[in-house]
């Protein structure tokens, strides 16, 4: 009995020792209990998948929590992300909506519970604009228009007085199809040097670009179109596996403008294989957890954040140092 009685007050003599030596743990950060609820729209491309490293390196520097969904471009899986979000109560939603429409329901959700939510890349339409915080983005707009304004270089250029586009389009119904369109349709629609013979849904995808490429020449031809636009990377990607096996000579002179700006794209344009490439920047994670951290310390916030972008193309000097890729 002595030596168990010995035994244990040695163990408690260690243990206080052990926990008079032992440091205290710092503080959790001033943020560390913000929680981000992040609904991806995908993985479908380069673009994305920079984009979601973005969102979580951008919410490791901060200091906040980030709970992730990949929606897997399914609206019905992205719905149910944000309903658990709102269940978990996190303290803001941030998501890229996969189309334009049918989130007001979850959405008011979001709004009775308290929770801010930030559009990511893409916007919502909605008559209550009050169901989302801020917008987050590029401005696909402009993006067409600079799509357009170069092709109209080009043309100059080259001295043309005819040519026929064929626009390789992205996801129906989503943010970045409907305004890359419209940008560039509104600048080329006036010049009668153009004609759009084709446009197809490729839904921002390399495969259905590849898909696209493939029917458009059984369609028309090497020689039956001169222009492509693609509304994202991933489908020119695509087309390009296809022209790039096409034993025609009329495709060497095929003008391919494209959006967005990864490595392999940008290479590409200095090789030679495509003419323009307008950009998108995937780099928005630090924009949307700062403005994160403005909400959450009460600031007043504007409804919409556009990143600087510009365009590179085969008219512009390749060799600077800021053309390159992501």
């Amino acid at each position: 009995m002595r030596t168990k009685a010995k035994t244990g007050l040695m163990l408690f003599l260690i243990l206080l020792l052990l926990t008079g030596c032992t440091k205290t743990q710092d503080p959790p950060a001033e943020n560390a209990s913000v929680v981000v609820g992040f609904s991806q729209l995908g993985s479908e491309s380069s673009w994305r998948i920079a984009n979601t490293a973005s969102m979580e390196q951008s919410a490791k520097e901060f200091g906040f929590s980030l709970m992730m969904e990949n929606a897997n471009q399914k609206q019905e899986k992205q719905i149910d992300a944000l309903r658990s979000f709102i269940a978990y109560r996190v303290d803001v939603i941030v998501f890229s909506p996969i189309v334009q429409t049918g989130w007001d329901n979850v959405l008011t959700e979001a709004k009775k519970a308290g929770i801010p939510v930030i559009l990511m890349d893409r916007m919502i339409k909605s008559q209550d604009e009050s169901l989302y915080t801020a917008y987050v983005g590029a401005d696909f707009y402009a993006e067409g228009r600079r799509a357009g304004e170069y092709l109209i270089r080009k043309a100059d250029t080259l001295g043309t007085d005819h040519l026929r586009i064929v626009e390789i389009c992205g996801t129906t119904d989503s943010t970045p199809m409907r305004d890359r369109q419209r940008g560039f349709m509104d600048v080329i629609r006036k010049d009668p040097r153009f004609e759009v013979i084709a446009s197809v849904n490729g839904d921002f995808l390399r495969s259905k670009g590849e898909e696209c490429m493939r029917e458009l020449l059984q369609q028309y031809g090497a020689d039956g179109f001169d222009v492509i636009f693609a509304h994202n990377d991933a489908m020119m990607l695509g087309a390009l596996d296809v022209l790039e096996h096409t034993d025609d000579p009329a495709i060497q002179s095929i003008i391919r403008i494209t959006v967005d700006g990864e490595k392999e794209v940008v290479e590409a344009l200095k090789a030679g294989r495509i003419n323009c490439v307008v950009q998108c920047t995937p780099h928005l994670g630090p924009f949307v957890m700062s403005l994160v951290k403005d909400i959450k310390e009460g600031k007043k916030v504007r409804k919409t954040y556009h990143p600087d972008e510009g365009v590179f193309s085969d008219l512009d000097d390749l060799t600077a140092p800021e053309v390159e890729g992501f």
